[in-house]
């Protein structure tokens, strides 16, 4: 078995890349990636062929894809801050890129693909927890690029047979997720901080909420999609209806630290989603008896992932 991922040397890619390495079914693992977030220090030591492109190149896309049992399409620009500053790369690279994955899945003789979604699709639909059934409501331009990808991975598959997987991730976090740059997700950024002493900034009260998903979770839900196969003609939750604010996970780092941390308020930012929590039957069904890492474990981890990169 072979599989390729788009933006194997990112975040969620690498550690992905990792988990599907120790399984004993896939015999080959290609990340392709363009390194404009990803590094090659991610995939430092790993078995794991590297192809150096972007999923914008369709010839090149299609050379890395032949041959392929299955793609996971996890490629992306994945801000929402940097969709609202500057939205049409945004669309180019998330739906666009995602229309180009298709077509070579589809050229490979309809390769399996999975797709990485989000959550941020719920927009302001205020309904809790988020099910796969509600009518989406994207409040910025990176929503929309993903609300469109998603239709297209389903579409794909409705018309040409192709077999997809689309998950909605939500608020994924863990090793090797970057806090150096201006659009950091909020764990990062929360323990950078901390490590440095200086406050934690929170955009809002903090009293929005998120369904926060150790990266380990996700690769190992991956890993087992892509050994048996697993398709569905709907959308996906990959996540377990847990809900914590901001400011929760600020007293969860201030334990794992030992000492209060301290915190500044800043204003909302455009395009923030007030409340995220996740229905996840359809997540149970399709993977049942799967046991998330509590978040607990996985700030711990990750706060020592962090130490060691300082």
């Amino acid at each position: 078995m072979r599989v390729v991922v788009t933006g194997g040397a990112g975040f969620i890619g690498a550690n992905l890349c990792r988990s599907l390495r120790a399984h004993p079914a896939i015999d080959e693992v290609t990340a392709f990636d363009d390194l404009t977030t990803g590094s090659l220090a991610n995939l430092a030591g790993l078995d794991v062929e590297f192809v150096e492109g972007t999923i914008l190149d369709t010839d090149a896309l299609h050379a890395v894809c032949a041959g392929a049992t299955a793609i996971v399409h996890l490629a992306a620009i994945g801000s929402v801050p940097r969709s609202v500053a500057d939205p049409l790369p945004t669309h180019s690279a998330n739906a666009t890129g995602t229309v180009n994955v298709l077509q070579a899945a589809r050229d490979a003789g309809n390769a399996h693909v999975l797709f990485a979604g989000s959550s941020s699709v719920y927009g302001a639909n205020p309904v809790l927890p988020k099910h796969e059934d509600l009518a989406p409501r994207p409040l910025s331009p990176y929503a929309a690029s993903k609300l469109a990808a998603e239709a297209y991975a389903l579409a794909w598959s409705a018309s040409y047979g192709v077999p997809v997987l689309s998950f909605r991730f939500f608020n994924v976090y863990g090793p090797l997720q970057s806090a150096d740059h201006a659009y950091a997700a909020v764990v990062p950024r929360f323990v950078a901080a901390a490590l440095a002493d200086e406050p934690l900034v929170i955009y809002g009260d903090g009293t929005q909420s998120r369904d926060f998903t150790y990266v380990g979770t996700v690769a190992a839900v991956l890993t087992d999609a892509v050994v048996r196969r697993v398709s569905n003609p709907e959308p996906v939750n990959l996540a377990f209806g847990t809900r914590h604010t901001l400011l929760d996970l600020v007293t969860e780092l201030g334990q794992i630290f030992g000492h209060d941390l301290g915190t500044r308020f800043e204003a909302v930012r455009a395009g923030d989603v007030a409340h995220s929590q996740a229905q996840h039957v359809r997540l149970d069904a399709l993977f049942p008896g799967l046991q998330p890492v509590p978040l607990v474990d996985g700030l711990r981890t990750t706060v020592e992932w962090m130490r060691t990169q300082r």
